[in-house]
């Protein structure tokens, strides 16, 4: 390459001493010039020597010769780092960019690609037109990539996983630790699924102030609203908000419809309740009052037994004395 690049400088060299070699004598005379450093276009470029025609024949030290096609002709560049599609080549005499492979599209040296031309994947610096065996290729990042992830236990390809390994999962074909936002872990699929947030319908009107079950007959009481649950959420979805309200009301008091029937059997009831107590206490005096009229007749016929058998003692003592046992002498 190097014996190339000399042979093409000579040629140039050698086409500036002839006329044919340009339309006019006058740029003939630029030809001729080979400036040295001196010029400020070559400083500039960076270009040590330079030609007004053919750009810079050598360049300073560290810099890369490269060579740009303009229709026919080739104009010589002096630059840091070469242009994709070419390597670096260093040398004492000059340091040149040389291009890479046909199916490189940038590559390290002649024999190692690091990214490759459309319809061409890179494996081990080289650029195939087919992956080997147990691999499949990946257009995306033009290279040859095992046939599943390590995440993967199946895949269709490289970029496509059909079953995770356990403990991932999976999502659009792709494994995860963690499931990304606005999804969630499904342990029995093993899958990243949507999250479900909880949707709740319009509260309802609120209802009549009542107290107790009962709409009349107070003076502070509570009225509500509802409103219905129309999508339940996900185990990680957002949780439903409050279904119902609740708050204080004031009424004007009035009597219930049929509260005086009731407040009248109330009544009887208690009348009711009061006679049978009344006649209960009744036959309870009664009942007393006939017991202590049978202790006193009990009494009064016991005292005449008493008086009867005191008679009958004192008789019998009076018959047993005899007269003579009355005298004393």
């Amino acid at each position: 390459m190097q014996l190339q690049l000399i042979s093409f400088v000579l040629i140039i060299w050698n086409c500036m001493d002839y006329s044919g070699c340009q339309p006019h004598s006058s740029s003939r005379h630029r030809q001729h010039k080979a400036m040295a450093g001196g010029s400020s276009g070559c400083q500039q470029s960076g270009c040590l020597t330079c030609s007004d025609y053919n750009g810079c024949l050598s360049c300073k030290p560290r810099l890369f010769m490269h060579l740009e096609r303009i229709g026919m002709k080739q104009i010589g560049v002096c630059m840091t780092s070469c242009p994709p599609g070419f390597y670096g080549t260093r040398s004492p005499e000059r340091n040149t960019c040389t291009k890479c492979r046909s199916e490189c599209d940038s590559c390290f040296n002649k024999n190692f690609c690091t990214r490759c031309r459309a319809g061409f994947y890179l494996h081990l610096g080289k650029c195939l037109d087919s992956c080997p065996v147990g691999m499949v290729h990946s257009d995306a990042q033009r290279e040859c990539v095992p046939r599943c992830s390590a995440e993967c236990e199946s895949c269709v390809n490289s970029d496509t996983c059909t079953r995770c390994r356990p403990g991932l999962y999976q999502l659009n074909g792709r494994c995860h630790h963690i499931c990304p936002d606005d999804y969630e872990p499904n342990d029995k699929l093993m899958e990243c699924t949507p999250q479900v947030h909880c949707e709740v319908g319009e509260w309802s009107e609120w209802s009549p102030c009542s107290r107790s079950g009962r709409t009349c007959g107070f003076r502070r009481g509570q009225e509500t609203r509802t409103r219905q649950v129309q999508q339940y959420p996900s185990p990680f979805g957002n949780p439903c908000p409050e279904i119902s309200e609740v708050k204080e009301c004031l009424v004007k008091k009035k009597r219930c419809q049929g509260a005086r029937r009731r407040t009248d059997r109330k009544e009887r009831r208690n009348r009711n309740n009061r006679k049978d107590k009344e006649s209960q206490e009744g036959r309870r005096e009664r009942k007393r009052e006939r017991e202590r009229e049978r202790d006193a007749g009990e009494r009064e016929d016991s005292d005449n037994r008493n008086k009867t058998e005191n008679r009958h003692r004192r008789g019998h003592d009076s018959q047993t004395i005899s007269p003579e046992d009355g005298l004393v002498q």
